[in-house]
């Protein structure tokens, strides 16, 4: 530890990388609670996966890869957030042939762009230690467009996300913000490709929020602590991989996996605990 303590005052890479794992830890702490409470894990990875298409065709064409992912995110949102509000019974089915075709999409886009071998395994499996300082900024302003969005919306995402039927007759447009919602997933899902990778994001976005769910049954209490844990995550998976020069995104994963399987025990005793506690005050 001390060895990472002293190698991040002196490297402007190590500098950069917690930056990028901190804005990420924003976004997958505030949607990353909406994503787990709604249950939309799914919809998330098929989002994830599709981003692949656009960020392929991005680097083929010449332009900012992360412009092309947030192009493919939005548009996948809405194709899979339309199918399920007109015909639900086809959502999973559409998800997943836009998980498949996006990925296939990009991969053909990347075979044929110089260097496509390195830019593949970057953008699966994520490099936080490569990202530029213009990415840190990209970041920056999607986690103010999240945060300004949720917090002039928050009203109508919890609307939705526990009673849509309730929200409709309140007069709620609960469409809208059903796919603004999935819009917010598909930004979030762009911030943290810089960190782990498109194949590791669902579990960056939904592990913190499920801890915090664990304890917390506020919205808005799960959306700080999910964050904090996450930016814990990030900064200590980076830690971690450093002395032994471990790939950082999969071992923010693993630590935030070992935190939720620990957690889920806990709260399991705890719940156990109460109910005898419960049952011997009534007895």
């Amino acid at each position: 530890m001390n060895a990472f303590l002293d190698a991040l005052l002196h490297y402007d890479f190590l500098q950069g990388a917690l930056v990028a794992g901190l804005l990420a830890s924003i976004g997958c702490g505030v949607v990353g609670t909406l994503v787990v409470v709604k249950r939309i894990a799914f919809m998330a990875g098929g989002i994830a996966h599709s981003v692949l298409g656009g960020m392929g065709a991005a680097l083929y064409f010449g332009v900012d890869p992360l412009l092309g992912a947030l192009f493919a995110a939005i548009v996948s949102a809405l194709l899979i957030g339309g199918v399920r509000l007109a015909w639900a019974a086809q959502e999973d089915t559409l998800i997943g042939a836009l998980w498949a075709i996006g990925m296939a999409i990009g991969i053909l886009f990347i075979a044929k762009t110089p260097g496509y071998a390195t830019d593949l395994i970057s953008l699966l499996f994520g490099n936080i230690l490569l990202v530029p300082e213009r990415a840190l900024w990209f970041m920056g302003v999607l986690d103010v467009v999240l945060l300004v969005v949720v917090g002039l919306c928050y009203r109508q995402f919890v609307a939705v996300i526990f009673d849509e039927e309730f929200a409709r007759l309140r007069g709620v447009p609960v469409s809208f913000f059903y796919l603004l919602l999935l819009c917010l997933v598909a930004v979030t899902v762009v911030l943290l490709i810089q960190v782990v990778g498109l194949i590791l994001v669902i579990a960056l976005l939904t592990l913190p929020a499920a801890i915090a769910g664990h304890y917390l049954h506020s919205l808005g209490a799960m959306m700080v602590a999910a964050t904090l844990l996450g930016m814990a995550f990030t900064s200590g998976g980076l830690a971690l991989s450093y002395g032994p020069d471990l790939p950082a995104g999969p071992t923010m994963i693993l630590l935030a996996g070992a935190a939720y399987v620990l957690s889920a025990l806990v709260a399991r005793l705890l719940a156990r605990y109460r109910a005898a506690q419960r049952a011997r005050a009534g007895g």
